[in-house]
């Protein structure tokens, strides 16, 4: 049995694989070019079932993880979500995770799978007197995500149900059909994520496929959500971020909250915030070239090292290299004079970052 529960549940498997720090994941079914454009132009659905996932619940709970995250947990409402990072108390991300208010006492988790038992250490370490428990969801609990411009159509279509408009990390019960629905994107395109037991959604799977085929649809692995994510900006955890990066520097401010008060790591963002910047940037790149650079590839401005690439892919729809790289926080500003391994590039503006 792979991570891919709902892949299991139908016996299909991809033509390609990855390995994700240990994980086994679909790297692609057919054409990676294909998939992409699926996914820009209509909808792909994937199994994202080897995500990390983790239920913290208990009277303290709200508390208790308002004090452990960059971001507002104490006001979210149930139904709503909101993205996050785990730090040290040097301020350095430990983790990031999409976490989604149940009730008035339950959180659901959800991070990359690496990082999932090191989530879990940090919750229990600091669990003194509080009545909190960190547990795994029902073993039975599977994802299956479907993105692209169509997502919606091609949703209602597999589920039968019509969601609410939602904003992003909102979510809702379908208890007719034993589900949780999320609007979430890995890719960047837009999108909804569905939790569930496998062989339910199995079942949503083979009604998104049937129902794709008219709208030009296709089943999606990592290679091409990856182009996706590196075209909108988004950074990864074990891509672009380590337990050495901090927060601001990844651009993805949306995880910090500067009003919520004390947190684990707290003092650090603060004072990066009141010193008003920090000495590297994580940029998206454009560059002339039909060649992907290297992870660590060095980009040069005007003779000098300015960054270093941590994602790259071919764009199809730009017909050139999209890359993710850390900057020197004055080269971001750079116009022109880049090169990566001597082809042309220049610093493109990020897309609106999704969660």
């Amino acid at each position: 049995m792979s991570h891919c529960a709902v892949l299991d549940q139908l016996g299909l498997a991809p033509s390609q694989w990855i390995d994700l720090r240990g994980v086994q994941v679909p790297a692609a079914y057919s054409s990676v070019e294909e998939e992409y454009w699926a996914l820009k132009e209509a909808a792909g659905w994937m199994d994202l079932s080897h995500r990390g996932k983790l239920l913290v619940r208990g009277k303290d709970a709200p508390r208790f993880l308002h004090g452990m995250v960059s971001n507002e947990i104490k006001e979210l409402p149930p139904g709503r979500g909101t993205y996050a990072f785990f730090l040290d108390v040097h301020g350095h991300i430990q983790a990031d995770a999409r976490i989604l208010r149940l009730d008035a006492e339950s959180f659901h988790l959800d991070c990359d799978g690496f990082r999932l038992e090191t989530i879990r250490q940090t919750l229990e370490k600091y669990i003194i007197a509080d009545d909190v428990e960190v547990v795994d969801p029902p073993a039975a609990q599977s994802c299956l995500a479907i993105e692209g411009p169509c997502a919606l159509e091609l949703l209602r279509e597999a589920i039968g149900f019509e969601p609410p408009h939602m904003l992003p990390l909102e979510h809702l019960e379908v208890p007719e059909l034993n589900l949780r629905l999320a609007r979430a994107s890995i890719s960047g395109e837009f999108g909804y994520w569905i939790w569930g037991p496998g062989a339910q959604l199995a079942g949503v799977w083979t009604q998104a496929a049937q129902a794709g085929a008219v709208l030009g649809g296709r089943a999606v692995g990592h290679q091409a959500a990856e182009i996706c994510r590196i075209e909108a900006g988004i950074p990864r955890y074990g891509a672009e971020i380590d337990d050495k990066t901090l927060p601001q520097e990844t651009g993805r401010l949306n995880a910090i909250s500067y009003t919520k008060g004390c947190y684990l790591g707290q003092e650090i963002v603060e004072r990066v915030r009141s010193r008003g910047h920090v000495n590297r940037l994580l940029a998206r790149l454009e560059i002339d070239s039909d060649t992907p650079p290297a992870q660590g590839e060095k980009v040069v401005a005007q003779g000098n090292e300015a960054g270093e690439i941590t994602s790259a892919a071919w764009s199809p729809a730009l017909e050139k290299v999209v890359a993710l790289a850390w900057m020197r926080a004055e080269c971001v500003r750079a116009e022109e004079g880049l090169t990566v391994e001597s082809a042309s590039a220049r610093i493109a503006a990020s897309a609106p970052l999704a969660v």
